[in-house]
């Protein structure tokens, strides 16, 4: 059992007191390139918002398409009080993705937190104390499984992807800044990445620790600083459904990693700081890395590139070993995997379980407290 490591509340609050940032968000020199690439597109999602409708993907340019599921029920609702982070999105494009949910931002200003969501079918009744965001007039319920298809199964969407509208068969549009979702309306996610992905993104886990890009072209560079270490883990929603090591979710304002086998509960998050300073449970608990940008005097990065659009999203099965085409699955799938202080190689993630129904265990606050690095592999093509 891990003895867990104590963090004095005073280091913690004069941590979050003293971020590295300013109190304005944008782009800054260290991450230009990663915030204006060029795309390319992977595959289009289709959602009729209907009760049966058809949930389907074509991966080539919508000539073809490949059933997913069905709607079991649609949404004519919006909420207007979506999670914060939602308001560092624009307008029409895809504000979070996860193994558990996709959400959709209306509205183009930054006050704005309107969104629309889809859900797996375990949804339909949702667990409870659950421990994150859920709106269930605002939702379309989808049959299909967390962790498979469009919720982290291989094809999800990318934050910050755009949205199009269909209205009776007529030609898709972007979604306009006041829409509300109408049933018989028909969606198109087109799932578009940068074509030039990085190798990897390593974080150095400590205070003012590096943040460092790689890129198969041998060009490292430095693109952010960690601001608070991560040294425990927490009870995760969502993390139920992928395992350890494994994207569990990213949104303007997340990187969440899963440390716990399927069907347990486990893992922590990566925050930027603004976003960070909104919530007191990050400045009390341990269970989140906080990061800013590369300079004390760059803006701040909520909802930036790489780590919080365009680059990052859940893809992985559990089932990816048992078909012939595994070696190529396995390469396309994200991995987040650490290295221990005093050590040179990297390791897997250490597995943890924890359960809902129980307190939080005094170990968990210092799980990760061996942790020096820590390491997001990119698919490899």
């Amino acid at each position: 059992m891990f003895k867990s490591k104590i963090i004095p509340v005073f280091l913690i609050a004069l941590a979050i007191s003293s971020y590295a940032t300013t109190l304005e968000r944008g782009v800054s020199p260290a991450i230009e390139q990663e915030n204006n690439p060029q795309f390319e597109e992977l595959y289009r999602i289709k959602i009729e918002n209907k009760g049966d409708g058809l949930i389907a993907v074509s991966q080539d340019e919508g000539k073809t398409w490949q059933t997913l599921g069905k709607v079991l029920y649609p949404t004519e609702k919006v909420n207007k009080n979506g999670y914060s982070a939602s308001k560092w999105m624009d307008n029409g494009r895809v504000v979070a993705v996860a193994v558990n949910a996709i959400h959709i931002k209306i509205e183009p200003t930054e006050e704005s937190r309107t969104i629309f969501s889809i859900l797996p079918k375990e949804f339909l009744m949702p667990p409870k104390k659950y421990r994150s965001y859920i709106s269930p007039d605002s939702s379309i319920y989808t049959n299909l499984s967390s962790g498979s298809g469009i919720f982290g199964g291989g094809f999800s969407p990318f934050v910050g992807n755009e949205v199009y509208v269909s209205k009776d068969g007529t030609r898709a549009f972007p979604l306009p800044t006041d829409y509300a979702p109408k049933v018989g309306d028909t969606y198109f996610i087109l799932v578009t990445r940068p074509t030039d992905l990085p190798q990897a993104m390593v974080f150095e886990n400590r205070f003012g620790g590096q943040i460092t890009l790689k890129y198969s072209s041998g060009e490292k560079k430095i693109i952010g600083e960690v601001l608070r270490p991560v040294v425990g883990i927490g009870r995760f929603e969502g993390s139920l459904y992928v395992g350890p090591g494994r994207i569990r979710a990213n949104h303007a304002g997340v990187i969440d990693v899963s440390v716990s086998p399927k069907g347990r509960l486990g893992g922590f998050q990566i925050v930027p700081a603004l976003h960070g300073s909104e919530m007191n449970y990050v400045k009390k608990m341990t269970q989140w890395m906080v990061i800013g940008p590369a300079k004390v005097d760059d803006p701040s990065i909520e909802g930036m590139a790489p780590f919080y659009k365009y680059f990052i999203q859940p893809r992985y099965r559990a089932d990816d070993l048992d078909g012939e085409d595994w070696r190529e699955k396995l390469l396309s799938r994200y991995l987040v995997d650490v290295k221990f202080a005093g050590q040179d190689n990297w390791e897997p993630m250490p597995i943890f379980s924890l359960y809902r129904r129980w307190p939080l265990p005094d170990w968990a606050g210092g799980a990760l407290n061996k942790v020096s690095h820590i390491r997001i592999l990119f698919p490899v093509e």
